[in-house]
């Protein structure tokens, strides 16, 4: 069978069988990636430990009918390791594994973009960013952000997301795409304030240095709106989010 070789992320396993796994990963060259993983469930396995969520792998696969079947893998990160003792950023890790795995739907679409955005947020969880450390819920802040701008949702936080006025703004619409001025203000609009804004505003442009000592409330208030804004785009709730520690 014909073979090829990628770099992928582990987003999700399920068991096939009584040994197999299917492995989906987000992959460098070929976006989403399912594959069959046989034998992995036995304690035999060469590699069944190397292909669990988190994992950033080096793989080979051949090519197969329906599935492709995973044949050799080399570690790259263990990006999980890290985080199996600290709560909050494990769950925002997994927030991040199920957002990418929604946002890619298409299996073999090329998706470098987000596949780079997620190796870099797992990697931030666990060694922090390139301006020192951030609390896990502000790294999956701007994780989501940037993910959702990367598939075509990107949201406004400096002109109005409807008639395009140069701001500052004082109310926020998911549905209507960010800030709003008042007179394209939706009945029922957040009204965040101008440190959550710009909170937001430096979370989606990956500005770091503009985060620091952030205060509490204005972390809450954006950790709440990036929610409310994802929750949209995806039409329904991701399962993760609902166990991180906002």
């Amino acid at each position: 069978m014909p073979t090829y070789r990628d770099e992928a992320v582990v987003l999700r396993t399920h068991k096939l069988g009584e040994a197999d796994r299917i492995i989906t990963m987000l992959s460098r060259g070929r976006g989403k990636v399912r594959a069959v993983a046989k034998g992995v469930r036995r304690t035999s396995s060469k590699f069944g430990a190397r292909l669990e969520p988190f994992s950033h792998i080096d793989l080979q696969f051949a090519e197969g009918r329906t599935l492709d079947v995973v044949t050799q893998v080399v570690s790259l990160h263990a990006f999980g390791e890290p985080l199996t003792g600290d709560y909050p950023a494990y769950t925002a890790g997994q927030a991040m594994l199920e957002t990418a795995d929604r946002l890619v739907p298409e299996v073999g679409e090329p998706a470098i973009q987000q596949y780079q955005l997620l190796v870099g947020a797992l990697r931030a969880l666990g060694e922090g960013t390139s301006d020192g450390p951030r609390p896990a819920t502000m790294i999956l802040d701007s994780y989501l952000l940037r993910a959702l701008a990367i598939a075509g949702y990107a949201p406004s936080f400096s002109h109005c997301a409807r008639c395009g006025v140069v701001g500052p703004h004082q109310a926020f619409s998911p549905a209507t795409g960010g800030a709003v001025c008042e007179r394209c203000r939706p009945a029922g609009s957040a009204r965040p304030s101008p440190a959550t804004f710009e909170l937001l505003g430096a979370l989606l442009e990956g500005r770091w240095t503009v985060t620091r000592d952030v205060a509490a409330a204005t972390a809450k208030e954006a950790s709440s709106l990036t929610s409310a804004y994802l929750i949209w785009h995806l039409d329904r709730g991701l399962r993760s989010l609902v166990h991180v520690e906002r």
